[in-house]
């Protein structure tokens, strides 16, 4: 039996006059999988994850979180949906407790709300900063409350923006096995500019560049000799994916679910940027 799909992008476009933050892109991540969301800065990577999770409306196409169109049945994706936006917001005079009881009262969890603020603060090891405003915490301690008002109502998917950034390596290295212990039981987009971290979490790579998606596939399928820098830099590298020479892209990817491990390329508006 195919895993159902949990995070569908339809042809999704974002347009700001007649410049392309993001045209065309087509995917779908089924549920239990770990996607790396990768591109240069500007590339369209955040714009693409507001999009998926209704934070922004598109131009053109539509997005879906476990079968529900995020526009048309917003309430009912956000109940299946974690998001951690770049730098999220965090009411820093609050405490850890506060912040995350004041979040899981507005999700409604009702009798609930005791258990899942347990879970939370277990699972982000926040116990000895629980009752600390959150201003005085270190980055790394605030990527932890923003991850656990992610995961606080237990959603299905999670999709999270650069949450390493800023963070020291013992503290990446904490995140990432959080990432591999969460996704045992979730579906994951997560962007990062850390070529390693996808080496270790991911089962599978989105590349943007320029508002496009130009490559879907596996990290082995997108390694060279054995590193993952040089073709992110070959296909990102000041040309786009559709001015790249016919041996560069002949073998076109499909945005399947399992990944084609090929690169995907389309023609495309002539003032197309991407944007963050």
């Amino acid at each position: 039996m195919e895993p159902r799909p949990m995070i569908e992008a339809r042809n999704l476009s974002k347009y700001y006059g007649s410049f392309v933050a993001v045209e065309g892109l087509s995917f779908s991540v089924p549920e239990g999988q770990i996607v790396a969301f990768l591109g240069p800065n500007g590339a369209g990577k955040s714009t693409t994850m507001k999009l998926l999770t209704g934070f922004l409306a598109p131009s053109a196409g539509t997005a879906a979180i476990a079968g529900l169109d995020v526009q048309r049945d917003r309430l009912e994706a956000a109940r299946r949906l974690g998001y951690l936006p770049e730098n999220g917001p965090l009411y820093q005079d609050l405490t850890p407790a506060e912040l995350l009881r004041f979040f899981g009262s507005a999700r409604g969890l009702g009798d609930r709300l005791q258990e899942r603020l347990d879970w939370v603060c277990r699972r982000c090891s926040l116990q000895e900063v629980w009752e600390k405003p959150i201003g005085k915490l270190s980055k790394g301690l605030k990527q932890r409350v923003g991850l656990a008002q992610a995961l606080l109502h237990d959603p299905e998917v999670l999709i999270m923006d650069e949450p390493t950034a800023g963070l020291d390596p013992n503290q990446i290295r904490e995140f990432r096995e959080n990432i591999r212990e969460l996704g045992r039981s979730r579906t994951i987009l997560i962007s990062t500019h850390i070529l390693r971290e996808v080496e270790t979490t991911a089962d599978r790579v989105l590349l943007i560049h320029n508002g496009r998606l130009i490559f879907d596939g596996t990290p082995d399928e997108m390694k060279e000799n054995g590193s993952l820098e040089e073709p992110f830099y070959r296909m990102t590298g000041g040309r786009s994916a559709v001015e790249a020479p016919a041996g560069d892209d002949a073998v076109p990817g499909n945005g399947s679910a399992a990944g084609g491990g090929g690169f995907v390329g389309g023609p495309g508006r002539p003032n197309g940027g991407g944007a963050e």
